[in-house]
């Protein structure tokens, strides 16, 4: 059975696709980043291209208990045409006597975006019945959502089911596995990976499962002081998890045991207070005074993180390395992000993937200079860490 898009042909098909515009909005309900809503425009347009239609689903934010205007996909509908380069049709809901109407009167060529799934409990509870009516909207089934193929829901999972001999990943999810197969599977070695971000907790189990793949791994941004303070360090104010001390104290000990090179920041720029204007100093790493915040990583780590991932062949890298968002503490996550460019040109293969990296990468405009940025944050790291996500597994059984 066919399993991607490209070897399907849709003429005549009238697709459900099942796409990820979680996008953030700004006050005037104008898209902020529309790096999801791009993505999904090469498997749209070969349903389009192929004589065939397609009803797109989707999910935006955290509605509680039923519709929120500030949740509407309505407010997607002008961006999203502007990127497809066609009018998109519009439907108030996503099941029920409209979205019927609609969807049963597109002509090959056109595309309708229903509303908020999750206007519907019955999506994040994986209903059947809910995925029944969903699944009555089209005649052939394209999961092309990443970002939420490690959620079980009614649209990315459960709908599967209703269309045995039809169903089919997308290009931007056989991109994602692909990529992720590369580095777990087909890794050039020395393989580099760069994890940052806040909290030890959230990354506890990608970085147990790298500790038997990876030849170097770069520890960096808040959760670098939670190591530090594990082997003894004075850290001031920075963020810390004290029930993970000796989570941290393990990982030292284990990737020694498993001689993976462990690399922690040796200096660190500190702050008297989280604001970019806030007063800077630099110092060790285990040497941050009482009162002060470590921020980002220092001169000397960033140079030596840089020799690390120009010397890698394969480069894995989830989030940042210190308060980015901030020009004065954004100089850790540049350079790592420069390295590994660089890295890249140089014939290394690179996989970017979180939110805070992706946007990092964005920020910087090496999106195009990497091999691929992912995505998907959290199903990214499921992935990595040896799971089979259940939107995958709907597509394969």
């Amino acid at each position: 059975m066919t399993k991607t898009v490209d070897q399907y042909n849709f003429k005549g098909k009238r697709a459900l696709v099942r796409v990820d515009f979680n996008v953030p909005l700004d006050e005037n309900y104008s898209v902020t980043d529309d790096t999801r809503i791009r993505a999904s425009i090469p498997t749209i347009n070969k349903i389009l291209h192929d004589g065939g239609s397609a009803v797109l689903m989707s999910h935006l934010g955290r509605p509680k208990g039923g519709p929120e205007d500030k949740y509407s996909l309505r407010h997607i509908v002008k961006c999203f045409s502007e990127l497809l380069g066609r009018n998109v049709k519009f439907g108030n809901d996503c099941i029920g006597e409209e979205a019927k109407l609609l969807a049963s009167a597109l002509k090959p060529g056109e595309v309708l975006l229903l509303e908020n799934l999750r206007f519907y409990k019955e999506e994040e509870k994986g209903d059947e019945e809910f995925s029944k009516k969903l699944s009555g909207l089209g005649n052939v089934y394209v999961n092309d959502a990443f970002g939420t193929a490690h959620r079980a829901h009614a649209s990315t999972t459960i709908v599967a089911k209703f269309f045995p001999q039809d169903k089919l990943f997308g290009f931007l999810m056989a991109g994602e596995i692909e990529s992720i197969h590369k580095v777990l599977h087909e890794a050039k070695k020395p393989l580099t990976a760069i994890i940052g971000g806040a909290k030890v907790s959230s990354k506890i189990p990608i970085i147990e499962f790298l500790l038997d793949k990876t030849d170097n791994l770069i520890i960096g941004g808040g959760m670098a002081y939670t190591f530090a303070k594990a082997m003894g360090g004075k850290i001031g104010k920075s963020l810390v998890e004290d029930e993970f001390l000796k989570t941290a104290q393990q990982i030292i000990l284990k990737a020694e045991e498993k001689k993976v090179n462990l690399f922690l920041p040796s200096d660190t720029v500190i702050s008297d207070d989280f604001n970019n204007n806030a007063r800077r100093d630099i110092c060790k790493m285990e040497a941050v005074p009482d009162g002060w915040i470590g921020m980002d990583i220092g001169p000397m780590t960033r140079e030596k993180y840089a020799g690390i991932i120009g010397n890698s062949k394969t480069i894995l890298w989830n989030g940042p390395m210190g308060v980015f968002e901030m020009s004065n503490f954004e100089e850790g996550t540049k350079a790592v992000a420069l390295a590994v460019a660089q890295a890249t040109e140089g014939g290394a293969y690179s996989l970017i993937g979180g939110g805070d990296s992706v946007a990092a990468i964005n920020k910087y405009g090496l999106g195009d200079k990497v091999s691929y940025v992912s995505t998907g944050g959290g199903a990214m790291l499921e992935c990595l860490e040896g799971k089979v996500l259940p939107g995958v597994k709907a597509i394969l059984e």
